[in-house]
C-alpha cells in the first residue's frame, strides 16, 4: 500500500526501488518482532541483578526488594529471558537496543511495579503457570505495547515501523497467551529467509496494481454512482484497487479475506468514513464477480 501510494504521488523512485524497499520492510517486521520480545528479557534480567544486589547485602534493601523477588520469579518472564532461540537471534542479530537504551526498561520497570496489575498479581500467595502467563500478558497489554515514549523511540529508529507496530502488537500478543512452559516450540520465530512467501506475495502484488493500474481504474467507474473519481480519497481508491488485483490475480485467497483485510487496513489508514465506503464498494464488485466468474478461483481460494 504504502509503495503503490507513492508512485501513484509522483515518487521518483524506480520500481526496482520500490520492490528492494518492500523486501526490506517486510524483512525488518521480523527484526521489530525481535526487539519487542527481548525487551521482556531485559526486564527480567534488570528485576534478576535487583534481586540478587539485595540478596548479597551490597547495598540496604530497597523498599521494592520483594517485588524484585516476584518479577524475577515469574515462570513466563523465566521463560522468555532464557528462551535459547530469542537468546541466539538477540546473538546473532547484535539486538542490543536495551543495553544502549536502558531508560525505557527501567521507566516500564518502575510502571510496572507501582501498577494495580502487579498489586493484584502480588496478593497471589502461589499463582498458577496460567496466573503467572497472563500477567506477563496483561504488562505487555497495558504498559508496554500503549507506551508513548517507546512508540517514539520505534518510529526514529526505522519510519516504517509506526505502520508495523499494531501488526507486530498483534502478533506478539498471541504467542504470549499460547506460551507453554514446558515447551519452548509454542513461541514461534517466523523464518523469513526460509519462508519468503509474504515477502513473494507483497511484491507480486504490488507490481500488479502499477503493472494493471488503467485496467483497475476502470473497474471503478460506474460503481460509485454517489461520487465523481476525483472526489474519492486517494487512499482509498488505492486501496480498493489493492484489493480487485487480489480478487482477479490471486486464485487461492478467498473473496470474504480480501474484503475483511481491506477493511482493517481502512480503519487504521484512511479517514473515518472510509471503511463504510470500501466496505459498499468491495461488496458491490465481488457480487457483480461472482455473477460474473471473473475472479477464477481454485484450491484455497474458494472456501
Amino acid at each position: 500500500m504504502q509503495s503503490v501510494y507513492a508512485i501513484s504521488n509522483g515518487n521518483q523512485n524506480s520500481l526496482s526501488e520500490e520492490v528492494k524497499f518492500i523486501q526490506k520492510s517486510l524483512k525488518g517486521v521480523f527484526d521489530l518482532y525481535l526487539i519487542k520480545l527481548s525487551f521482556f528479557k531485559a526486564l527480567h534480567d534488570h528485576a534478576l541483578n535487583q534481586h540478587q544486589i539485595n540478596e548479597t547485602r551490597i547495598r540496604t534493601q530497597d523498599s521494592f526488594a520483594k517485588k524484585h523477588q516476584i518479577i524475577a520469579n515469574n515462570k513466563c518472564f523465566q521463560f522468555l529471558a532464557q528462551h535459547k532461540i530469542l537468546t541466539e537471534f538477540i546473538k546473532t542479530k547484535k539486538i542490543n537496543h536495551w543495553e544502549l537504551e536502558f531508560d525505557y526498561v527501567k521507566k516500564i520497570y518502575h510502571s510496572l511495579l507501582e501498577s494495580e496489575l502487579f498489586e493484584e498479581y502480588s496478593k497471589l500467595p502461589e499463582p498458577t503457570n496460567e496466573e503467572q502467563i497472563r500477567f506477563v500478558v496483561s504488562v505487555f497489554k497495558n504498559l508496554i505495547a500503549p507506551d508513548d515514549f517507546l512508540y517514539q523511540y520505534f518510529e526514529d529508529l526505522n519510519i516504517t515501523w509506526i505502520d508495523d507496530l499494531p501488526l507486530v502488537n498483534t502478533y506478539l500478543l498471541k504467542q504470549l497467551k499460547r506460551v507453554n512452559l514446558d515447551e519452548e516450540s509454542s513461541i514461534d520465530f517466523p523464518n523469513f529467509n526460509k519462508n519468503k512467501e509474504d515477502i513473494v506475495f507483497g511484491v507480486e502484488l504490488f507490481e500488479k496494481v502499477i503493472a494493471k493500474e488503467d485496467e483497475l481504474q476502470k473497474e471503478l467507474e460506474g460503481k460509485t454512482p454517489n461520487w465523481d473519481s476525483d472526489r474519492i480519497a486517494n487512499l482509498d481508491a488505492i486501496l480498493i484497487k489493492l484489493a480487485i488485483a487480489e480478487l482477479f490475480y490471486f486464485s487461492d485467497i478467498p473473496p470474504k479475506v480480501t474484503l475483511n483485510e481491506y477493511l482493517e487496513i481502512a480503519k487504521e489508514y484512511s479517514t473515518p468514513k472510509s471503511n463504510l465506503f470500501i466496505n459498499g464498494v468491495l461488496d458491490s464488485l465481488v457480487k457483480e464477480y461472482e455473477k460474473t466468474n471473473r475472479m477464477n478461483k481454485q484450491g484455497r481460494g474458494l472456501l
